[in-house]
């Protein structure tokens, strides 16, 4: 039987295009977001090989719900995305706590509840995958981003935690982190780019059929860790090497507040 993927996020950008390419590939998907009617529009679109569940992945009950549905009519899948994310880059006086409660929620509290529903049964398989898809914010916090960067940082907390108590058991986390992608976030995040720092130009931009090879390949091809693009891995490497003045350059070519 083909291998099962759980897709979340799916609903619209890199886990759209993800869950198109896994198909493709001859994976069963099980595509999962909040909006219901897109889900079914795009299980109908990819045919017999998809599925879906409506679901709030930042709630504990919803990741539940939506396991229980995966089980039933599919079982244990073998590989999980956790493609959910959203949130404004706002410094902190300016970011109510409720923003910074849904920013936690997408994309830190979905990738927990989802791979903490399904971890129990990977391990005693003795196989599984979760790939977290990510933000440079999680190592390079540029200015105006505090909640935004806070929330990826706590999802790359969480593949290197997991990463720890998974060593030897058959089961792996992948982190993958993008630079900037040609998706629908910017355009429901209005002002956004006008915050970005001068010096991203540098980074050329990612289509979301791009970002899906790469986790495709990630999901066949296991590592522990892909920054893509290349210029991006330049950057990551001077944030590891010259942290000072990575911040540097990212406060100078930050546009002002």
């Amino acid at each position: 039987m083909s291998k099962l993927a759980l897709i979340v996020g799916a609903s619209s950008g890199v886990g759209e295009a993800t869950a198109r390419e896994l198909a493709v590939r001859g994976y069963r998907v099980v595509l999962s977001a909040r909006c219901r009617d897109r889900l079914a529009e795009l299980v109908s679109q990819i045919g017999s090989a998809a599925d879906c569940c409506a679901c709030d992945a930042a709630s504990a009950a919803g990741v539940q719900s939506l396991a229980d549905f995966v089980r039933q009519r599919h079982g244990l899948p073998d590989v999980i995305v956790n493609c959910a994310g959203l949130g404004q880059w706002k410094r902190i006086e300016d970011t109510s706590p409720a923003e910074a409660h849904t920013m936690i929620g997408a994309p830190y509290l979905a990738a927990f509840n989802v791979s903490q529903a399904f971890m129990r049964d990977m391990l005693q398989r003795g196989s599984g995958l979760l790939i977290h898809v990510n933000s440079p914010a999680c190592y390079m916090p540029w200015p105006s981003s505090v909640g935004y960067s806070a929330a990826r940082f706590a999802l790359r907390g969480l593949h290197e935690a997991l990463s720890q108590d998974l060593a030897g058991t058959g089961v792996h986390s992948c982190h993958v982190v993008f630079g900037r992608i040609d998706s629908q976030y910017f355009d429901n995040n209005p002002g956004v780019l006008q915050r970005m720092p001068k010096i991203s130009v540098l980074i050329r931009t990612l289509s979301s059929a791009e970002c899906a090879k790469i986790i495709a390949n990630l999901a066949e091809r296991p590592r522990r860790q892909v920054v893509y693009p290349f210029m991006l891995r330049l950057f990551y490497w001077s944030s590891l090497t010259l942290p000072w003045l990575t911040r540097w350059l990212l406060r100078a070519t930050a546009p002002k507040p």
